[in-house]
C-alpha cells in the first residue's frame, strides 16, 4: 500500500489526466443519442482489436519469465476479444431490428 501511495505521489500528473479522461468518457457517453449506438459499437470494436493487437506485441516482447506482463497481456487479449465478439452481437441483433420482417 505505501508503494502505490509513493506511485501515485509521484506521477501526480497522470493521474489527474486519467480521472479526467474517466470523467469525460462517461460524460460524453452518457449523452449519445441511441441512434448513433450502432456505429459507436463498430468503433469500439475497432479500438478492442487495437488493444488486442497491442497485448499481443506486449507479450511477444516480454521477458518469458514474467509471469506479471504475460498473465496480464492474456488477460487483455481475453477481455478484448470477448468485448469484440459482445460488440458485433450486439450490433448484429440491432441491425435485425431495422430489418423487414416477412
Amino acid at each position: 500500500m505505501k508503494e502505490l501511495i509513493e506511485f501515485i505521489n509521484n506521477n501526480l500528473q497522470i493521474t489527474y489526466i486519467i480521472i479526467l479522461a474517466i470523467v469525460v468518457g462517461v460524460e460524453v457517453i452518457k449523452s449519445i443519442p441511441a441512434v448513433l449506438h450502432t456505429p459507436l459499437m463498430s468503433g469500439a470494436n475497432a479500438l478492442s482489436g487495437v488493444v488486442i493487437v497491442g497485448a499481443i506485441l506486449v507479450m511477444l516482447h516480454s521477458d518469458p519469465k514474467d509471469y506479471l506482463a504475460l498473465g496480464l497481456g492474456f488477460t487483455a487479449v481475453v477481455l478484448g476479444i470477448l468485448n469484440v465478439v459482445g460488440g458485433f452481437a450486439v450490433t448484429n441483433r440491432m441491425l435485425e431490428m431495422f430489418k423487414k420482417k416477412k
